[in-house]
């Protein structure tokens, strides 16, 4: 059996075994690729192969285009190498994301936000607690071994119960069931942390934080850790929404503002976008796209580092604009929430 050598570009290396994955070989021998989906579906692990091949047995993945491949990116957890590779890409220096952990927790509030989003307050059992770093999710283990993944919405440092933002999703097999059945004091299994999509605090860059929906969730838990830790860095925030009650916690954010001015610690501001106002009087925000909000502001990102959190449609626009107007491809980090299939 033929194993291969990947070298990353801060020197350091890992081997991946044939058929096996570029990502799987990575976290069997503890090193953190970016990842999020697993499934090719989300493109967290896309990063440039600069030599080398790589396979996809079962097909090109969904978040990779013919154009990217033939650029030489690749999808690190689908790939098979079938040589050495050497990948255009160096780990974050310090501390490593915490391991992820199988656990459970129990339902503790239930509260709907908006007609179609509720915040579910998960307690875990005596002495437990979650490690994970601002922006982290969680995937809720169903009973036949499905997972629907949720962001974490609260702080790192107020980790006593876990906050989890759900959108009810039509004929969902499990959104219907926490909106329709889910009742207090119910059980739920998850493992994590997981995912790559976390504030890097080794950067002083101004940060860009785009929400679409529920894509708050993990910039919710970024900001209160920000005011938490007094990290003094300025944090724009863009929310975007198809209506305005898609705006479900802006109280909450103006709320951080007040916090926050002309104190130590993070800069705020935040710009709600609201895709289609319709009938509903009284809107005072922007409206249109998110990502095109954060353009007209911002035409030239080049100082910038982005986080961007939502639906795929969302997450691909400001990729490729965003990029488009300059910012560094190594400081766009991305969530896209994938609607797993049966919902």
């Amino acid at each position: 059996m033929s194993t291969y050598r990947i070298m990353l570009a801060d020197g350091s290396s890992f081997t991946a075994e044939q058929g096996e994955t570029v990502l799987d070989g990575a976290l069997r021998q503890g090193m953190h690729l970016p990842y999020g989906c697993r499934s090719g579906a989300c493109g967290s692990c896309k990063l440039q192969v600069s030599t080398g091949s790589v396979e996809y047995p079962d097909g090109l993945p969904q978040a990779l285009t013919s154009e990217e491949q033939k650029s030489g990116l690749a999808i690190m957890c689908q790939a098979l190498p079938q040589s050495d590779l050497s990948l255009d890409w160096s780990p974050d220096p310090g501390v490593l994301p915490p391991e992820p952990r199988l656990l459970a927790a129990r339902v503790t509030d239930i509260e709907f936000l908006s007609a179609d989003v509720c915040r579910l307050l998960l307690q875990l059992p005596e002495g437990k607690r979650l490690p994970f770093w601002a922006g982290q999710y969680i995937d809720i283990l169903l009973q036949d071994g499905a997972r629907r993944s949720f962001s974490l919405a609260n702080s790192p440092h107020n980790d006593e119960r876990l906050e989890l933002h759900i959108r009810r999703v039509p004929g969902g097999r499990f959104t219907e069931y926490v909106f329709e059945h889910l009742r207090m004091g119910a059980w739920l299994r998850l493992e994590g942390p997981l995912g790559q999509f976390y504030l890097r605090e080794n950067s002083s860059r101004p940060v860009i934080l785009v929400a679409g929906g529920t894509g708050f969730a993990p910039i919710k838990s970024i900001i209160e850790y920000a005011m938490a830790a007094s990290i003094d860095r300025s944090f724009e925030i863009y929310w975007g929404a198809g209506s305005v009650q898609g705006i479900y916690m802006d109280q909450q954010v103006r709320n951080w503002l007040s916090k926050t001015r002309g104190n130590k610690g993070p800069r705020l501001s935040y710009t709600p976008v609201v895709a289609d106002v319709g009938a509903e009087g009284g809107w005072q925000g922007r409206e249109g796209m998110v990502h095109e909000a954060v353009l007209a502001d911002h035409p030239n990102l080049s100082d910038y580092e982005a986080y961007v959190a939502g639906p795929p449609p969302m997450v691909d626009a400001a990729e490729r604009e965003f990029i488009r107007h300059g910012l560094d491809p190594q400081r766009l980090f991305y969530d896209s929430f994938e609607i797993s299939a049966g919902n």
